[in-house]
């Protein structure tokens, strides 16, 4: 299934690389995907094996009126295949290929304790000069953490916390004894 979110993500990248709306066309298939996050019932009434694609194509239509005709010409092929139930997955992918042909990392950055601003913005530089790509960092508290960090950039987790180090010394500790 993976492969099949891969191929149509990057099928439209290349529609809306040619036609030079990348951006608006990440805009609102993102606004498409919050709206299927946001109503279970549209999301439900999408993945049914049952319904006829047809139908999920007009009620995509409906939703995405007004949207550019690269997004309304998108939504109509992904429904006529059968593949408007895996909508949101599409999007997650096309959302990486852009942030990865422009350049952008998304990295999630949990610590311990709120970081003012300095600091985060010493951690982002620090990841940039790292990567070489600009960083759009998200940030989040658990103070469970004890101490330190926790970095996750795609599938790469960095955890540099007080909790992670004290579970790597008891699994030491235990192989050991």
């Amino acid at each position: 299934m993976a492969v099949a979110h891969r191929m149509y993500a990057r099928a439209l990248y290349g529609a809306a690389q040619e036609q030079g709306r990348v951006d608006i066309v990440r805009d609102q298939l993102d606004e498409l995907a919050s709206a299927l996050e946001a109503t279970p019932e549209l999301e439900a009434f999408l993945v049914n094996p049952q319904l006829d694609p047809a139908a999920k194509a007009s009620v995509l239509d409906e939703v995405a009126t007004g949207a550019d005709p690269i997004v309304t010409n998108f939504l109509r092929v992904v429904a006529s295949k059968g593949r408007a139930g895996q909508l949101r997955a599409i999007a997650e992918e096309f959302e990486e290929i852009v942030d990865r042909e422009q350049g952008r990392l998304k990295v999630e950055l949990t610590t311990a304790y709120e970081l003012d601003e300095g600091e985060a913005q010493a951690i982002v530089r620090r990841i940039e000069q790292s990567s070489g790509q600009s960083v759009e960092a998200s940030r989040s508290v658990d103070p469970d953490l004890i101490g330190g960090m926790i970095l996750q950039a795609g599938s790469l987790r960095v955890d540099a916390s007080v909790r992670g180090r004290l579970a790597r010394l008891r699994r030491e500790l235990v192989q050991r004894g």
